[in-house]
């Protein structure tokens, strides 16, 4: 998948040993992104590995597009999802649309709803004739309500 937006805020780097290979260490940064579409979405994705890390550089307040999985993962009873980054790239701003929308929003802001103008009053027509009526009473039995 891929978005569009702002960094807005750069977590603290997390770093830990590793388990399968001792003595290697890992570390892991996680970054908050808002949308540019009418409600400003936010999402945290993370960066995991010195080298990309070091290679997307990424810095609060740069636009950026940003490619990613998503995964779930269970532990101890409870889910949690992982929105992982594999790519991230800048973008121009002046690409971001004026109205803060981006060039490639499905959804883009919309203008307020106007009320509805006034209706014109409808002159009243004559009721429908009932169409039974006549049938009924050129029958013998007026009375009885059967079209049969």
């Amino acid at each position: 998948m891929e978005l569009q937006g702002k960094i807005i805020a750069a977590l603290e780097p997390r770093t830990g040993d590793s388990k399968r290979n001792p003595g290697e260490k890992w570390i892991s940064q996680e970054f908050v992104l808002q949308q540019h579409d009418q409600y400003q979405r936010k999402l945290v994705f993370n960066v995991w590995g010195a080298d990309r890390l070091q290679r997307f550089n990424i810095q609060v307040g740069q636009e950026v597009s940003v490619q990613f999985d998503i995964d779930a993962r269970e532990w101890n009873g409870r889910w949690f999802t992982d929105i992982r980054a594999y790519d991230v790239r800048q973008v121009d701003p002046a690409s971001v649309g004026g109205n803060g929308a981006a060039p490639t929003d499905p959804f883009p802001p919309q203008a307020p709803f106007a009320p509805a103008p006034a209706a014109a009053p409808v002159a009243s027509a004559a009721p429908a004739a009932d169409p039974f009526a006549a049938a009924a009473a050129n029958t013998e039995e007026s009375n009885d309500d059967l079209p049969f």
